[in-house]
């Protein structure tokens, strides 16, 4: 056959392959008709805006092709213990594919509240932590447990100082689940802020708006890193992040 024939064949399958949408990649975690629940307080209740982090999850399903139900399940001031209360209610009734949970800022910051502190020691926060992943590992839901991003700009201060030990609780009990043979993801969001403000001169609100809530940046950076440890391609993620990049044009 002629050399034209092959060239046109080729040209061919290059239209068509860049014709078929992105998300049907078989790393991504979620698929068509799934549904994803994020767990939170008022850093995931915000994640709500235009610029917050679960709404840029949401643009990722939509540009990559994924047709996934989204539910923000964040409340401001929420602590471990406000969860588990509601964790019937508000995650587990939408019978997910996948529960995000983000829990521990305020379980340490609310300790530091000059008038009224209200924290949840650690013995009380690994108790209830465990219950959410178990309830939510029986419900037959994957869970993708993230590490709590820091409390202030400063990586030494003595909220973060306190936090670290809720965290590494956090990593352990992934670790122990994901020994068991359970479905957990661990999304160490923490580690990830660490070694992105390690890398900049010291200054404030590099990723948050006041230092616990998350900036447009912020937020960029919790979600690329939450559908990364999904599964998504990197080339996924390029395209998305070009589309972030038009949110404050539209």
């Amino acid at each position: 056959m002629s050399t034209r024939f092959w060239m046109t064949v080729f040209s061919l399958a290059i239209i068509i392959a860049g014709s078929c949408p992105l998300g049907y990649s078989d790393g991504f975690l979620l698929k068509d008709g799934d549904t994803i629940v994020f767990l939170g307080d008022s850093i995931t209740q915000l994640g709500k805006a235009p610029e917050g982090y679960v709404t840029l999850f949401k643009m990722f399903c939509d540009v990559s092709g994924y047709e996934v139900n989204v539910i923000n399940a964040g409340i401001s001031g929420h602590k471990s213990n406000d969860m588990l209360a509601r964790l019937d209610k508000d995650v587990l009734s939408h019978h997910p594919d996948v529960v995000s949970i983000s829990c521990g800022v305020n379980d340490v910051w609310h300790a530091f509240k000059k008038d009224n502190p209200s924290g949840v020691p650690l013995p009380e926060y690994k108790k209830n932590m465990t219950e959410i992943v178990d309830r939510c590992l029986q419900s037959g839901a994957k869970v993708l447990l993230l590490t709590a991003t820091p409390i202030f700009e400063d990586l030494n201060s003595e909220e973060n100082q306190k936090l670290a030990a809720y965290n590494e609780f956090l990593r352990q009990l992934a670790k122990e689940k994901i020994d068991a043979g359970k479905n957990i993801i661990l999304c160490d969001l923490n580690q990830t802020f660490q070694d992105w403000y390690k890398q900049k001169m010291r200054q404030d609100n590099l990723l948050t708006t006041d230092g616990v809530h998350m900036n447009p940046r912020g937020n960029r950076l919790m979600a690329a890193h939450i559908i990364q440890s999904l599964g998504a391609t990197n080339r996924e993620l390029a395209l998305v992040k070009k589309r972030w990049e038009l949110i404050n044009n539209m």
